[in-house]
């Protein structure tokens, strides 16, 4: 049974542990959310947790129980106090490959990184950075999320990049779980809505083709780089229940702008109006 003592000796010890701390403890137990680490002496209280994801940038490839054991002494880099919860919360991937995580914990959104195209995968596209470490696991610290190619819509990512090409793309986040730079290549780039938003209004006709259809309407191209959709019931001036019932892929149509949302790159046409 915990006593008041006890209580008040977590908590000092709480006290003194911050983001970026080692530390070392012993694995108490390993189930599918994670391993409970025994730290401070709290032989009855795993205070330490170090989540599936974060036992290793090799997790992908094994299961939790090749990774780490009961009774295995671990270190491990803190990456969240939970003052509320009694319990920190532990990186094994920092301490497994310091060198790499230095290196993405300094970077800041915004900075360009320049690299060389790896893969391009169905998933997004590997970057090897010039500057920086080798990645442990992937080829290619650096990694691009298919939104984040372009501008523009696209099925084939390929058609956009190439393995071997040189880029240059912006930060935008530290993925701890995989070790990686996430990065961002149409941030480089001029944002084509914007000059759209700048140059229509609600109310103008446009002239564009068919490019997809969805369930709920279809999307027309009404000039490079700038879709919209037209919902299902503005599509035609009778009731209809699929897309297709009213136009097709290609079908050259016109329509009325009835929605500019720029803070979230929407276009709203219609073919009624």
């Amino acid at each position: 049974m915990k006593t008041m003592e006890d209580g008040q000796a977590l908590t000092a010890f709480m006290a003194t542990v911050s983001i970026g701390d080692t530390l070392t403890g012993t694995v108490a137990e390993v189930a599918p959310p994670g391993a409970a680490v025994l730290l401070g002496g709290f032989a009855d209280d795993p205070v330490g947790f170090i989540g599936c994801l974060d036992y290793s940038w090799r997790s992908f490839q094994r299961s939790p129980g090749e990774i780490l054991q009961i009774g295995d002494r671990v270190s491990a880099e803190v990456i969240t106090v939970d003052h509320l919860r009694r319990r920190v919360l532990l990186s094994r991937s920092a301490t497994e490959n310091p060198q790499l995580w230095a290196f993405l914990k300094a970077l800041h959104r915004g900075q360009r990184l320049s690299g060389t195209v790896a893969a391009v995968e169905r998933f997004g596209v590997f970057v090897d950075l010039d500057d920086g470490p080798k990645h442990p696991t992937f080829i290619g610290v650096g990694f691009i999320t298919m939104p984040e190619l372009s501008w523009s819509s696209f099925e084939d990512p390929s058609g956009i990049v190439s393995t071997g090409q040189h880029v240059t793309c912006e930060v935008l986040a530290f993925d701890t779980t995989n070790g990686e730079a996430r990065l961002s290549l149409r941030a480089t780039q001029p944002d084509p809505f914007v000059d759209f938003a700048r140059t229509f209004q609600v109310g103008q006709i446009l002239h564009g083709s068919v490019t997809k259809l969805v369930p709920f309407g279809a999307f027309v191209r009404v000039t490079d780089g700038i879709e919209g959709l037209v919902h299902l019931n503005e599509l035609s001036t009778t009731p209809i229940e699929t897309p297709d019932q009213a136009v097709r892929i290609g079908d050259k149509v016109t329509v009325t702008i009835t929605e500019i949302d720029l803070s979230r790159r929407r276009l709203a046409l219609s073919c009624r109006r």
